[in-house]
């Protein structure tokens, strides 16, 4: 008697035992059939519903099963059986990467290398689904995938194909940590993670080699009921201490492709200079480039001269060349792929993690000084006020008269010029500035959001280690760059609207009315009042901080009002930008190392018919259009997992050079309040720590929300967003960028507790017995 119809099961000419009572036992290779055959997980109970096991039979099918197990037929349990060495046909996959033809390519998660041999790689198929949207996920997703064994013939360097039927969400079972070997045991992985500072054990046998302090990739095992979290080593990835091994940990932590596929490589080194055919000749303008001393890259240059039209009278022509990346990038090439997936270069303070290869972010597209190189231009008219009247955009061939730094050009306008300025201070520098200051007036009546929020800047010795922490000064000349960049900015987007054609725009929406009341709340407290009724817009914000500037809380409402504010994203749906009050805005500037303004590029190129003369396509595509909702999605991700990993570098990096200085006392602003304690931001180097509530032992405090302050119940002393405090240093973690301070300084006494918020708010630690608050006094006076 064979299997139930549809079990899909063929059947075998061997012999079954049987009798006449009930069916047959299925032989091994029927088994071995159905689960090789199976969508789902098999186990005995659905081996036995689908041949037809009788009560009579268990013991005898038992004892099968086992025997299989015992051959090595079979691996698993009783729940989930699966043929050793073979992947069944519905898996769990990890992506691991691309191969030289740019195809993905996956492993099974579930594989026993000692019994079953090497992972054996399995070749993604792309499912469109008939929409034309790509499936294939990221290097490191999970996916759950329909896997096809590949014919003899076909099988090369893999023995299975698969189709994506599901992403599936992250679980975070990976992390990085710091090994640390115990003779015998096995070892403990140290955290990096300053948000989880918990560690995880390391079993004799998971090492996978991993040596005493090497930083290293763990897969987070489940826990037993006692004990450490165990874990098992996945990759190791060198000495934590070397240089720059700071930003790779949080390259690896935060899953930025940081190596580019060697076919990438390969398409690049392919490419070569851009004839003038069919482009406008810009190598007579004296364009130039002003960027940071560092700059390896240059994809932008400007000119300006007063306009010559007698109806513009005093007004300006600006020009603003950006290197022409679309030339090079084609809609689906493989450097066009390696775009998408990277979304964005990432910048740490030790190097930098291009969004494509060098032969074109600091070669072919880099406007080096006299070279010839492509570009997309927009030559814009303002009038006398800065208002602009007219803009144009232009393929063409430039050639960069100067590469200046900031701080060369700005001091060579102050009257300090050097053997390279000198010649361009009349020509080329002076009305550079003279169009900018007409600029700057129409952008004063625009009223933007105008924070002052100065950034740090890290400066590292040769060893990867800091050198120095400084805030740079803030210049005209970047405050130059910056508005003509986004007058070239705003040029695209009008443009594109005007010709009805698709972009991506880069959105910033006003404040959500939650966050207008918090800040509402907060200012009260300075008696300062925002606007009952009407629509915010930024100059009622700017009224603000005009009020607040030269005041002790003028740090302090700066960051309030940052706050209050919501987070830029790209988006094919315009919704304005409200920091800049601007109706409509895309990134055009800077399509070496943001994928969303070489997107824009594309459009310019189709809606203008700007394309190149060989013959190739290198505007926006029809698929490119459909998948602009998915594509935005895709780099504002990327854009803010690159924010993080630069983010947490600087804070490791930050912690490495406080870890020589435990005890030492700081100054320093509460730069955070929660009902956990107190963040501190220190003056000298702008390093961020916690101060637990647990450890202020004086007093019993409350948060208090609208205040943004912890209150003492009995001293009624108040710790407020803002307040400048002195703190001990008292721990540091480098390797998870973690510090905390003790505080030393004591808080605003007020007269009353707030009543009103007594009810509402609890307190930021519980209110201990009699007995634990005697035990924490001796302890606090032990560790004094």
């Amino acid at each position: 008697m064979s299997p139930r119809k549809d079990s899909g099961i063929p059947t075998s000419s061997k012999s079954r035992k049987s009798n006449k009572d009930h069916p047959p036992l299925p032989t091994k290779n029927e088994i071995l059939d159905f689960i090789r055959l199976a969508p789902d997980k098999v186990g005995k109970r659905e081996i036995a519903r689908a041949f037809h096991i009788k009560s009579q039979q268990k013991i005898e099918f038992k004892r099968l099963l086992r025997e299989m197990t015992e051959e090595g037929l079979l691996s698993g349990n009783r729940k989930s059986y699966a043929q050793p060495g073979v992947i069944p046909r519905m898996a769990v996959l990890e992506v691991k990467g691309l191969d030289e033809h740019g195809d993905s390519f996956a492993i099974p998660v579930k594989w026993d290398r000692d019994t079953e041999g090497p992972e054996p790689k399995v070749l993604l198929k792309s499912n469109t689904n008939g929409k034309g949207q790509n499936d294939i996920p990221g290097i490191g997703e999970r996916i759950l995938a329909r896997v096809t064994p590949q014919k003899a013939k076909e099988k090369g360097d893999y023995p299975y194909n698969a189709i994506v039927v599901k992403k599936l969400a992250q679980n975070n079972r990976s992390t990085l940590g710091i090994y640390r070997k115990i003779d015998g045991k096995g070892g403990l992985i140290d955290p990096i993670d300053k948000k989880n500072l918990r560690s995880w054990s390391v079993a004799k046998g998971d090492e996978n080699q991993a040596q005493d302090g090497e930083l290293v990739k763990v897969e987070v095992l489940k826990a037993g009921r006692f004990g450490l979290t165990k874990a098992r080593v996945k990759e190791c990835l060198g000495n934590p201490d070397d240089q720059q091994a700071i930003s790779l940990i949080a390259i690896h932590a935060h899953g930025i492709r940081d190596e580019f596929p060697t076919h990438v490589i390969a398409e690049s080194e392919e490419l070569g200079p851009c004839p003038l055919e069919g482009r406008d000749d810009l190598r007579k303008i004296p364009l130039i480039t002003i960027d940071p001393a560092d700059a390896r890259d240059h994809d932008d240059a400007v000119w300006a001269s007063p306009d010559d039209n007698p109806e513009n009278k005093d007004g300006w022509v600006v020009i603003v060349a950006i290197a022409d990346v679309a030339y090079y990038v084609r809609p689906a090439s493989a450097l066009d792929y390696e775009g998408l997936k990277r979304g964005n270069s990432t910048y740490f303070p030790d190097r930098v993690v291009p969004m494509l290869p060098e032969r074109i972010s600091n070669n072919l597209c880099s406007l080096r000084f006299g070279e010839e190189r492509p570009c997309l231009a927009v030559r814009m008219v303002f009038n006398k006020d800065g208002q602009k009247i007219d803009h144009t955009f232009i393929r063409a061939l430039m050639t960069s008269a100067a590469k200046l730094s900031y701080e060369q050009a700005q001091a060579a306008i102050d009257g300090k010029t050097c053997e390279i300025t000198a010649p361009l201070l009349d020509p080329i520098l002076k009305p550079l500035w003279s169009a900018y200051r007409a600029v700057q007036n129409a952008r004063t009546k625009r009223a933007p959001l105008e924070l002052d929020m100065p950034e740090r800047k890290i400066i590292l010795d040769n060893k990867g280690q800091i050198s120095e922490i400084k805030i740079p000064q803030r210049l005209d000349a970047h405050k130059l760059i910056e508005e003509f960049m986004i007058q070239a900015n705003v040029c695209a987007a009008e443009t594109l609207e005007a010709k009805r054609s698709p972009l991506i725009y880069r959105v910033h929406d006003a404040p959500s009315e939650e966050k207008i009341v918090m800040l509402s709340d907060f200012l009260s407290t300075l008696d300062i009042k925002l606007p009952k009724s009407g629509v915010l817009k930024p100059q009622h914000f700017n009224g603000i901080l005009t009020k607040a500037e030269g005041t002790p809380t003028a740090h302090l409402v700066n960051e309030m009002v940052l706050r209050s504010q919501s987070q830029a994203e790209y988006t094919p749906d315009n919704a304005g930008h409200f920091g800049l009050n601007l109706r409509r805005y895309a990134h055009f500037t800077s399509p070496i190392r943001r994928y969303a303004d070489l997107i824009v590029h594309r459009a310019l190129i189709s809606a203008l018919m700007l394309s190149s003369k060989d013959g190739e396509k290198d505007g926006i595509t029809e698929a490119e259009i459909s998948e602009l909702p998915r594509i935005s999605e895709d780099i504002s991700a990327a854009e803010r997992k690159s924010m993080a990993a630069e983010r947490d570098t600087v804070d490791r990096l930050v912690s490495s050079y406080l870890a020589d200085h435990l005890g030492a006392t700081f100054e320093g602003r509460i730069s955070g309040v929660t009902r956990s304690g107190l963040f501190v931001r220190l003056a000298d180097s702008g390093a961020d720590g916690f101060i637990p509530a647990s450890t202020m032992h004086d007093d019993y405090y409350r948060y208090v929300e609208t205040q943004q302050a912890l209150i003492g119940e009995r001293t009624r002393q108040a710790y407020v967003l803002g307040d400048t405090v002195s703190v001990r240093l008292a721990e540091v973690v480098p390797s998870a960028g973690a510090i905390r301070f003790e505080l030393l300084s004591d808080g605003k006494r007020l007269k009353s507790f707030p009543t009103q918020h007594r009810s509402s708010n609890r307190s930021s630690r519980q209110r201990p017995t009699t007995k634990s608050k005697r035990r924490t006094i001796r302890r606090a006076g032990r560790k004094k």
